[in-house]
């Protein structure tokens, strides 16, 4: 079993509970580590025996562009969506970091990190 992560993956999107965050929008860092076995890919070299870390990507990209009032909704949609195109994923966590929250006061971050096994398989 092998662990790939994509960290730092940046995005500006438009998620929270207030009305202006939802048309403002901020900035959003997202971290994704996932376990599966890549023992064929290592011996054979090929992309098509292992899972792709540009589609998971492309699937956290396309989900951080649907609003969401809550971090915690989006982490499990994000989860549930490389699930459902993945299954050889045995293992996955996320962290979701939005940057400069409106608390009314400074606050680098807020964060959220979740994980397959915070969740129950729908």
């Amino acid at each position: 079993m092998s662990i790939i992560s994509l960290e730092g993956m940046e995005f500006f999107a438009h998620h929270g509970c207030f009305e202006e965050e939802q048309i403002i929008g901020t900035k959003f860092i997202v971290d994704f580590y996932y376990e599966s076995d890549t023992a064929e890919a290592e011996e054979t070299d090929d992309l098509d025996v292992t899972i792709n870390y540009q589609s998971v990507y492309q699937i956290i990209k396309k989900e951080m562009q649907v609003k969401s009032k809550l971090l915690e909704h989006l982490a499990r949609r994000i989860l549930d969506a490389v699930r459902n195109r993945y299954p050889g994923i045995v293992d996955a966590e996320i962290k979701i970091s939005k940057i400069n929250p409106p608390l009314g006061g400074q606050v680098e971050k807020v964060c959220i990190a979740l994980g397959f096994q915070d969740i129950e398989i729908n």
